[in-house]
């Protein structure tokens, strides 16, 4: 690959740097220039997302930038002048299918000179994968990274206009930029980022690198979007970071997480959800919180990761199992009827048959609600990576399998307790099948399917439960909102 005038390419070790100087942040910053304005006029736009919320709320800021650009957006790729892929890196199975929907767009750089292709996101700010992009997927023409979405419009007049590939990837620590755009995809649900980046570096984890150091946005700027999602009827929303425990930390705000909670459901608005934390700054003063106010849903996505203390410190994770048990044990007697979900991962290397009967043993004992499961995958340039891995796949396979049974298990065991129960449930909308059936979420985060007429997504509607699976709630209508 040979470096081209202009290009910025990702670089691992600038990323890795962590600083005591503070993060900017910018209230105006964003702007498009005069010869970007209406670039994309009579033109369409396709947005592919893939990973976390995160990503999804990187993409409605993507369409909102577009939009201003006079894009329209498609769901049509065929008839697409510019395809945005926003992508995950958490993942190697994420990564190859991105490469491969993206060797499939070749056929249509063939077809039309003029068509965009760009990639972003996280995968964007590997070294490696870039590379392989340039060498390989000759056909994308734009990639940038995850710290400079504010600069897309000039990004692609250089690319429409100029008829050059553009790539600019910054690698740092990043700021905070308040004036972006966005194009809400939901109606009633929303996402608001509270902070941005992560400074754990576990082991395995790739995302430090990729999204910067731990940023908070400040407090009057989070809740002055919530107060303008409340006005323009959203029902719920989402406070996002990669580890919404820490926020305030790094501009010294007193009580961080928890009073930012507190201040959000004084706003009135009727759902108030949260991820993710890291169990190591997972307060007591922010379980009183949740415990304090009805609107703070009773739902915590906890990863535990492992269910052996040696595998965590290997994973920096930071905390004992012992540490999460205790904390487990307060969130369940602070917040009775609170669901908890988990991440754990499977075949980290040199994982003994008893380590992993240990994180079996963790299962046993929280009985999570739900779990997202998943074999070791190496993220190339992170510490884990390096280290010698001798679990041979067939093993991690059938250690998976038998984790999966387990939870599933537990999971359908915590649902038939819904039965017979009425439960609150924020309506998403009706089946595209049946138009007499419904779909929307319990305080708890339960997924419900339930059988009503004239039902509307957004209504918070109560729903009698009259079966359980493992991964939903099936209910008729007992009342509408009143």
């Amino acid at each position: 690959m040979k470096q081209q005038p202009g290009w910025v390419l990702p670089n691992l070790r600038e990323a890795q740097k962590r600083t005591h100087q503070d993060s900017k942040i910018e209230k105006a910053l964003f702007s498009i220039p005069a010869q970007c304005q209406g670039v994309g006029q009579g033109k369409r736009y396709y947005l592919r997302t893939y990973g976390c919320q995160a990503n999804e709320r990187d993409s409605e800021t993507l369409a909102g930038i577009l939009e201003a650009l006079q894009f329209q957006p498609t769901e049509d790729v065929q008839e697409a002048d510019l395809i945005l892929m926003n992508t995950c890196a958490v993942r190697k199975n994420a990564e190859d299918k991105v490469l491969g929907e993206i060797g499939h767009f070749k056929h249509l750089a063939r077809q039309r000179e003029d068509l965009v292709i760009g990639v972003c996101g996280c995968m964007a700010q590997e070294e490696n994968i870039v590379e392989t992009l340039l060498t390989k997927y000759r056909h994308v023409n734009l990639i940038f990274g995850t710290h400079n979405l504010h600069c897309l419009p000039e990004l692609l007049y250089q690319v429409m206009v100029g008829h050059e590939t553009c790539v600019e990837v910054y690698s740092k620590e990043g700021d905070v930029i308040e004036n972006l755009p966005v194009r809400r995809f939901g109606r009633h649900k929303a996402w608001v980022n509270i902070m941005y980046g992560c400074d754990k570096f576990c082991t395995y984890c790739i995302v430090p690198y990729t999204r910067g150091k731990e940023r908070s946005r400040r407090m009057e700027d989070i809740l002055s979007e919530v107060r303008t999602l409340k006005e323009e009827g959203y029902r719920e929303i989402t406070l996002l970071g990669q580890n919404v425990n820490a926020y305030g930390k790094d501009l010294g705000i007193e009580g961080g997480f928890a009073r930012l909670l507190e201040e959000t459901a004084k706003i009135g608005i009727d759902r108030i959800r949260f991820t993710t934390s890291h169990p190591w700054d997972f307060s007591d003063e922010m379980i009183e919180m949740i415990a304090a106010y009805e609107n703070i849903m009773p739902f915590i996505h906890l990863p535990v990761q492992s269910g052996d203390s040696e595998i965590l410190k290997i994973m920096g994770r930071r905390y004992t199992i012992e540490e999460y048990r205790t904390l487990f044990d307060k969130i369940m007697t602070r917040i009775p009827g609170c669901a908890v979900s988990t991440d754990i991962i499977v075949g980290f290397p040199n994982e003994s048959d008893e380590q992993f009967e240990h994180t079996m043993e963790i299962v046993d004992y929280c009985k999570f609600d739900n779990a997202f499961t998943f074999i070791y995958s190496p993220r190339e340039g992170t510490p884990a990576a390096r280290m010698r891995d001798n679990v041979p796949m067939e093993v991690k396979q059938a250690r998976l399998a038998r984790l999966n049974e387990r939870w599933n298990s537990y999971a359908l065991e915590k649902n038939t307790a819904y039965e017979g129960r009425v439960v609150k449930v924020l309506v998403d909308g009706p089946s595209k099948k049946n138009e007499s059936a419904y779909s929307g979420y319990t305080e708890t985060n339960k997924l419900v399917n339930f059988s009503a007429e004239g039902a509307a997504a957004g209504d918070i509607v109560e729903v009698r439960i009259t079966q359980a699976r493992t991964w939903s709630l099936h209910g008729e209508l007992v009342s509408r909102e009143k």
